[in-house]
């Protein structure tokens, strides 16, 4: 009975894996035809590109808040870290003396190519990880949240300081370093990282990530390492905030650090939030959604309109950002648990789902004919 279940399960995970590949085939092949009909200018790549970098980032504080249970507001510090690692090994040696033009042409003089650099942003932000994990992670809930914001405060007002000029040219701009105008380079990076994370979370370690989030004391006694778990959670999700940094510096082609206020990291934790506390599919989801409702749906609501002589009221700039903060409350208050909770997608699911609406309308529309029957 049990090998019929196992078997069972696995042709359902297989058939899962084969139709997930065939969806995402799909979606490349529609940002290639969508690439290919509308202009480079065009509103929606910014939301997808900028959606793909916000997936990413949200995934991987995610791993950190809602599967470890580890209340962290450091990402834009990270973020910070990985942009500017990217930019600093990228721009071309020719390129340097414009760019560091008050710093001589700044200290380094030699470019990495762009995967290389990609991954170095990465393992930069790890390692100021794993080096501020040392001290802070023994902190809980509200201390570990102001120990991580002033983390990215502090990286933020040191990456301005002229002193180090020579490496990350003080308050100026970071420019002229190389961009990818595809968005479809956008998606496949971010797919890759949250495929990876997915991976880990099923694994387990995943699993001692969850137990630490449930109860530390339970976990402590099934042998969980508290310590190495927590650290490694840190790690690995900065990791992975700080290539979404690196692509966030290639979307917006210059990089300056006054950019990466805490003010960014309350977006995405929103944004995490919204999705759901736990759950990959919920953050990914969310992250489209908020940026496609702040760059995009509700920009008519910032211009003035005039019919004749009367104005409409209250339609005026700035009046967008408070519809959009009405809608986070409303969404926060009905959805407590985020529009996803800790489910995720898939495709078995998906088919059960239509399955019991079919089911349903069905049975209605039998008990219908009855009644009518029974009235006749």
């Amino acid at each position: 009975m049990q090998n019929k279940l196992l078997k069972l399960n696995d042709l359902k995970n297989k058939k899962d894996l084969i139709a997930g590949f065939c969806l995402i085939g799909i979606l490349f092949v529609v940002l290639a035809v969508l690439e290919a009909v509308l202009p480079r200018t065009s509103i929606l790549f910014t939301v997808l590109k900028k959606g793909a970098i916000y997936s990413l980032v949200a995934v991987s504080m995610n791993l950190l808040n809602g599967f470890t249970g580890l209340f962290s507001l450091g990402q834009a510090g990270f973020m910070l870290l990985g942009a500017y690692t990217y930019g600093i090994f990228t721009i071309p040696v020719a390129a340097r003396a414009q760019v560091y033009q008050y710093f001589d042409g700044g200290l380094i003089q030699f470019t990495l190519p762009v995967f290389v650099a990609l991954i170095l942003a990465g393992i930069v932000a790890a390692l100021f990880a794993f080096l501020i994990g040392l001290p802070v992670l023994h902190l809980k809930s509200d201390y570990l949240a102001i120990a991580t914001l002033g983390f990215a405060e502090i990286v933020r007002a040191l990456f301005q300081w002229d002193k180090i000029g020579a490496v990350t040219n003080g308050s100026n701009l970071l420019r002229k370093y190389p961009v990818f105008q595809s968005c479809i380079f956008y998606f496949f990076v971010s797919g890759i990282c949250i495929a990876i994370i997915m991976l880990l979370i099923n694994s387990t370690y995943g699993r001692a990530f969850k137990a630490v989030r449930d109860d530390e004391i339970a976990a402590e006694a099934m042998g969980i390492n508290l310590a190495q778990t927590k650290q490694l959670s840190f790690v690995v999700s900065s990791f992975f905030a700080g290539i979404s940094g690196a692509l966030l510096a290639m979307f917006q082609t210059t990089i300056q650090a006054s950019q990466f206020k805490s003010a960014m990291t309350y977006e995405i934790l929103l944004i995490v939030v919204i999705g759901g506390m736990g759950s990959i599919t919920g953050s990914c989801i969310s992250s489209f959604l908020f940026i496609a409702c702040s760059e995009w749906w509700l920009r008519f609501l910032d211009r003035t309109v005039t019919i004749g002589s009367f104005t409409v009221p209250l339609l005026r700039p700035g009046f967008r950002k408070v519809v959009f903060s009405i809608a986070i409350m409303a969404i926060v208050l009905f959805y407590q648990k985020g529009i996803m909770g800790e489910n995720e997608f898939s495709i078995s699911g998906i088919l059960k789902f239509l399955k019991n609406l079919k089911s349903k309308f069905f049975n209605k529309k039998i008990d219908g004919q009855k009644e009518t029957a029974e009235a006749k």
